[in-house]
């Protein structure tokens, strides 16, 4: 049995947290300080659920770091070593943020909601902190805090359906990776809340910047109502839906110890770019000495120890690891030491079932390439 989790007010909860309780949330983690659901009926369950129907997700832990001023390009520039210069009002960039060294803070999605005015929606560490003391130490003009924003992310093929019942048909024409405002029609009059084809997963779906919690309470039951026939469900972060998709996971697959070149964040990175950033200077000198890859090991017995090796010697650590009931194996995210890894794809993963030879591969997995038909 496992431990139970304390909720107290450091842990804090939603304007959501009594409809996921409602709709029978089986587990919890704790992200930005807040309440995460991570189960609902099973891994697996929950799995075909979002990839063939929709799911309502309740990513209020998704923190918005409001960064407002004239100097907030220049502190979100300072905090990234992907060149900003080109960024566009409206539009949503993945950033990795780096220190002084080239490692990896955060992973957020920044959002340029105006020329002064940018949201770090991030993952789990206390960006806010580091952006206040960034701005501090540099005497920026701007202001950082965390804003009252709790988004709802709609996910899975059907997303796009339910989401126009709600805001009308104008919500299709969102690009991926765009934002706008969207106006919802809530019981105590209309209200305006900002919407972008993203979320955290690929199966397609929107995530919904609720800054007023009466309505987005609404919102969340209008949701329900409105695609009953479309199989809705309260649902969240899928573990096997985010490995097959090649989704990284800040804490888990990097963080700290890793910079975006030993991630696979390349594209990222503008090595060249004429920008202050506080980590370029290191990453152009940087020579990864690790890499983030993707494990498959066809076989349905359990891993039990996350070392990876070869002939013996310790090759890699499992950083994330699931069954996919889609393609039959196990997949992982493996950060491997290149130097004793050499040219080598195969390696020895220690199961119930003994030792058996597993295969490296680049992330993320491209299936067919490796003869993996869906069942």
């Amino acid at each position: 049995m496992l431990p139970h989790l304390a909720v107290s007010r450091r842990t804090r909860s939603t304007p959501f947290t009594s409809r996921v309780e409602a709709a029978g949330v089986k587990g919890y983690t704790v992200y930005n300080h807040m309440l995460l659901a991570t189960q609902f009926d099973s891994y697996e369950a929950d799995y075909w659920h979002l990839c063939e129907h929709v799911q309502v997700w309740d990513v209020s832990c998704e923190r918005q770091v409001a960064i407002v001023g004239p100097d907030a390009y220049q502190l979100v520039q300072l905090m990234t070593p992907r060149d900003l210069r080109k960024a566009k009002v409206g539009r949503c960039f993945y950033l990795p943020l780096c220190d002084e060294d080239g490692r990896i803070i955060n992973d957020p999605i920044a959002i340029k909601l105006a020329d002064d005015r940018w949201w770090l929606s991030i993952a789990d560490t206390d960006v806010v902190l580091w952006a206040k003391g960034l701005a501090t130490g540099m005497q920026l003009q701007v202001k950082v805090y965390e804003p009252d924003v709790w988004p709802v992310a709609v996910q899975g093929p059907k997303a796009e359906q339910l989401m126009s019942r709600v805001f009308g048909e104008s919500v299709k024409d969102i690009k991926f990776f765009g934002i706008q405002p969207m106006t919802y029609q809530s019981p105590t009059g209309a209200v305006v809340f900002q919407v972008a084809r993203s979320g955290w997963s690929k199966q397609g779906g929107f995530e919904i910047y609720v800054d007023n919690a009466i309505a987005g309470q609404a919102l969340w039951d209008e949701l329900f109502q409105q695609g009953q026939d479309l199989q809705v469900r309260a649902g969240c972060p899928n573990l096997i839906e985010r490995l097959e998709s090649g989704l990284l996971s800040l804490g888990n697959d990097m963080g700290y110890d890793t910079t975006p070149l030993e991630a696979g964040l390349e594209q990222y990175v503008d090595l060249e770019a004429d920008v202050v950033s506080l980590s370029l200077a290191a990453l152009r000198q940087h020579t990864p000495s690790k890499r983030l890859m993707g494990l498959v090991l066809d076989s349905d017995a359990q891993i039990t120890d996350n070392h990876l090796t070869i002939e013996q010697q310790a090759v890699g650590e499992i950083r994330s690891q699931c069954w996919s009931p889609k393609y039959g194996v196990h997949l992982a995210f493996v950060l491997c030491q290149l130097q004793p890894l050499g040219n080598n794809l195969e390696v020895n993963v220690q199961t119930t079932a003994g030792s058996q030879n597993a295969r490296l591969t680049e992330l993320p997995f491209e299936f067919d390439k490796l003869g993996l038909n869906a069942l």
